[in-house]
């Protein structure tokens, strides 16, 4: 999410764990083993809550993803199968962003040292917010950047292109003026949000049963072809995407598992050029003048 400070970026990652399905029985487990590992399980109590991790810009390499003399488990494993939020995400030094990497694409983290190599799970959701520009008033007409577009083009690029490649929704957020305050209440609640991802984790769930995936998130190769491929129109508008927007083999196959997403939580069973359109839309966009 990308937005002026105060429009509350940082309010809609804390409120997304409350719109996510609790843990299985046997994700709670999984939760729980690391926790325990990590010294962190309170009372010994396993919980369905999914974990909610925001560790602070001022973080190690070892803090994010595990280390220590004695190795232990960090913020992207106890995070595991639940929110891992990075607020302020270009002032995070780049090398701890850049170890993100790899237990981004793979779901574990290989932590090795001298006195021992250990794996921890580590399949997140990464959220991450960010100002669009160090001042933080990129577009706004009313609090002009004075360093328009340099500032933000410089403030972005502490951020790598690998890793954004690997954020599959990118999400401008509006500043928020008195007036919207004012405004009634939203018509759909956090509740009825969660029974809509409910419904769509459970399709996903026995959809992708038979090849070990719990979530869209997690298919690949063959079933990912066979359940996310989209129909004529929305294959075409794809492939068009792809060459205008130079997206890499990743970015194209990240494409179709948002689109796949999109149509699960509108209870359609063929991925349609509607979803694969909104998918795109979702894509990184060039810094804003």
């Amino acid at each position: 999410m990308s937005g002026p400070p105060g429009a509350g970026k940082s309010l809609m990652a804390a409120c997304l764990p409350g719109i996510l399905p609790p843990l299985t029985p046997a994700e709670a487990l999984e939760v729980s083993m690391v926790q325990s590992v990590a010294g962190t399980l309170e009372g010994g109590a396993i919980s369905r809550r999914r974990p909610f991790r925001a560790p602070h810009h001022s973080a190690s390499i070892a803090a994010l993803t595990g280390g220590g003399l004695k190795v232990r488990p960090g913020e992207v494993s106890l995070a595991h199968l639940g929110v891992l939020f990075l607020d302020e995400l270009p002032e995070f030094q780049r090398a701890v962003l850049d170890s993100l990497r790899q237990p981004l694409e793979t779901g574990k983290v290989d932590v090795a040292r001298a006195n021992a190599h250990l794996s921890y799970p580590a399949r997140v959701q990464l959220v991450a917010a960010m100002n669009p520009c160090r001042c933080g008033h990129l577009g706004d007409p009313a609090l002009a950047c004075s360093r328009a577009p340099r500032c933000a083009a410089d403030y972005q690029s502490k951020v790598s292109g690998p890793l954004l490649d690997r954020i599959d929704l990118h999400v401008e957020v509006d500043p928020v003026r008195a007036a919207d305050l004012a405004l009634p209440p939203p018509a759909e609640g956090s509740a009825e949000v969660a029974a809509r991802v409910a419904a769509a984790r459970a399709r996903q769930t026995a959809r992708a049963a038979e090849s070990g995936a719990r979530t869209n998130a997690e298919l690949d190769g063959e079933a990912l072809e066979r359940f996310a491929t989209p129909d004529d129109a929305g294959r075409t508008l794809l492939f068009q995407a792809a060459e205008a927007m130079r997206l890499s083999a990743r970015g194209y196959t990240r494409m179709l598992r948002v689109a796949r997403t999109i149509a699960d939580l509108a209870g359609v069973e063929q991925v349609g050029r509607i979803h694969v359109a909104e998918a795109l839309s979702y894509r990184r966009q060039a810094p804003r003048a």
